[in-house]
């Protein structure tokens, strides 16, 4: 289980044998979530294969289901630019997932809220995808899933962080 003194990071040593070839497994780890065979089937199970919904849209859902938002903030919390937020709403609203209507604060923001048959769409999705993540939990015991709970949440972190120094870095340098 992971603790309060395993949460510090220690710089990689890419020379030395054992965290080059750490990473070089992590790397292919990654490959293989991105693009692995098995991907098409479970894609295919939990988003449907009549009329699938794309993994986007159910990201765009899963937030719309929570609460109502701003196309901009729809954009940010997905973290792809505002123009991919609105081609999303587009197919959403296309598909009579999602409905757009102007802020009543402000006429000149465009809002965004899931529908009656979006919420429906939402949960028939939610469902198959807890069950299949359940299938796959259930390959770990219960203090592994805490770990990889844990270290997942690091890994994304991590990423933001090497992303925010990369754009900072390239802006530096333009």
């Amino acid at each position: 289980m992971m603790t309060e003194e395993t949460t510090h990071s220690a710089p990689v040593d890419v020379t030395d044998p054992i965290d080059a070839g750490n990473g070089v497994r992590i790397g292919r780890a990654w490959t293989e979530l991105r693009r692995g065979a098995w991907t098409s089937s479970l894609r295919e199970y939990v988003y449907g294969d009549h009329d699938p919904l794309e993994q986007g849209q159910m990201d765009a859902l899963d937030l719309l289901a929570r609460r109502e938002r701003t196309m901009r903030g729809l954009a940010d919390r997905l973290r792809i630019d505002p123009s991919s937020a609105t081609r999303a709403v587009q197919r959403l609203v296309s598909d009579g997932l999602a409905e757009r209507f102007t802020s009543p604060e402000d006429g000149r923001i465009v809002m965004v809220r899931i529908t009656r048959d979006g919420r429906a769409r939402h949960a028939d999705v939610a469902s198959r995808r807890t069950y299949a993540m359940s299938l796959i939990l259930d390959e770990f015991d219960p203090e592994e899933r805490a770990d990889l709970a844990g270290l997942l949440e690091r890994f994304v972190t991590a990423l933001d962080s090497v992303c925010e120094r990369l754009d900072r870095a390239s802006s530096n340098t333009d």
